[in-house]
């Protein structure tokens, strides 16, 4: 079993010669309840696919029985991994410090309801074999199937928001917010790396970043019911728009602090306006802000 402690976080993991094809990392806080049939369910998948694989949940903090359902999981099959943050840090943080751990050659985020099942994934596999960097699940693709609405505020709240998102970050993408979301594992690392939100603006951030990279992003059509016991509150939206302004300023900043930023990031939101991508960066190289390396135990 790999149970790993994290302040920050841990540091990304080398990438081995015999790295899985695939990561799945599932953040979550206070899951007692729904992790246990979650981890059932995923990982009944896994074995019945043809996948190398490994699972990475990441614990933010929890102070209900988290890690131990995940410690349980993990005592029957070493290819899941548990992640601990010492202290809650938001769902961004979790996500970030799951991605730089893994080792997959993709990479799937999922959220630990499962409001979007695993069985979708193989769609989002399809997008990447035929040359997309990225594939998200699309609650507003017009081929995807919602099952259970969320309330009126949540929709109302949510249409707003996502106007805003799209106008100010994501231009083309319709659903920034599905947590279902699978990414070519050197590039969701790279990515992954220079992020800075915590909190639930970060799927806006990653993929600003993947546009600002030149990378393809996808949108697919998946099933998704509104889970009740959502950690999601209407004052999160505010914060999403605070973090957008952020991400802005902070990636603006970063990208003139040296002539590779600025030739790797300043120059690519041009590119993507008015040509065609240049090649991205060298998946090898070190991903900058990536956190330091967390305690072992």
């Amino acid at each position: 079993m790999s149970d790993t402690t994290s302040g920050c976080g841990p540091a990304p993991a080398p990438r081995a010669h015999g790295a899985p094809e695939l990561s799945v990392v599932i953040p979550a806080y206070n899951e007692e309840r729904r992790l246990g049939s979650t981890l059932d369910r995923v990982g009944r998948y896994l074995r019945a696919s043809a996948l190398e694989w490994e699972l990475i949940v990441v614990d933010d903090g929890s102070t209900d029985g988290t890690a131990g359902l995940v410690r349980t999981a993990s005592s029957g099959d070493r290819r899941i991994r548990l992640v601990r943050s010492r202290a809650n840090r938001g769902k961004g943080h979790a996500v970030r410090t799951g991605v730089l751990v893994s080792r997959g050659r993709q990479v799937l985020f999922s959220d630990a309801d499962l409001s979007t099942p695993i069985e979708d994934l193989a769609p989002l596999r399809a997008a990447l074999r035929a040359g997309a960097d990225c594939a998200i699940g699309s609650r507003a693709h017009n081929a995807s199937d919602v099952l259970r609405e969320q309330n009126a505020v949540r929709r109302v709240l949510g249409q707003a928001g996502n106007r805003l998102v799209r106008a100010l970050a994501t231009p083309g993408i319709a659903d920034t917010q599905c947590g279902f979301k699978l990414f070519d594992g050197a590039k969701a690392r790279r990515a992954f790396g220079l992020a800075v939100i915590d909190g639930w603006g970060f799927d806006v951030e990653i993929l600003y970043l993947f546009a600002r990279f030149g990378w393809t992003v996808e949108e697919m059509p998946v099933r998704w019911a509104h889970r009740p016991g959502s950690k999601l509150r209407p004052s999160a939206y505010l914060r999403v728009l605070y973090d957008l302004g952020r991400l802005r300023h902070e990636h603006g900043r970063r990208s003139a602090a040296s002539p590779a930023r600025r030739s790797g990031l300043a120059d690519a939101r041009a590119r993507i306006f008015t040509g065609p991508p240049a090649p991205p960066p060298p998946s090898a190289a070190p991903a900058a802000g990536a956190v330091p390396a967390g305690e072992s135990r």
